[in-house]
């Protein structure tokens, strides 16, 4: 138990250092985990320029520490996490009482 908490810690270490060398903008290292590359792959293949990037990023981070915390051996993509976010949304406003998203967006008395 005590060799899986210790890798956990190793993966969010090296997770939470991609994540700070992106919102930088720089990478000062040439040696990455496959795990790593397959993140930032999958990050490019996300575009994010239409977004707050830096804001999704930073959120992702937080989600995949969580996540990391609770057991995962591996940290999520970012296409799965912004998947899980939509399916959130989606379920939140299709609670009882609330409104579609196109909904809630008109002005009241429209």
């Amino acid at each position: 138990m005590k060799d899986l908490d210790t890798d956990r810690e190793a993966v969010l270490a090296r997770f939470n250092r991609l994540i700070q060398e992106l919102l930088r903008g720089e990478t000062k290292r040439h040696s990455f985990r496959q795990w790593e590359i397959e993140l930032l792959l999958d990050i490019e293949e996300c575009d994010l320029r239409n977004v707050n990037r830096r804001e999704l990023l930073r959120r992702y981070q937080r989600a995949v520490q969580k996540q990391l915390e609770a057991g995962a051996t591996r940290p999520m993509k970012l296409s799965e996490y912004l998947a899980q976010r939509r399916r959130g949304s989606r379920r939140r406003s299709a609670e009882p009482g609330g409104l579609p998203a196109a909904a809630n967006d008109e002005a009241p008395g429209a």
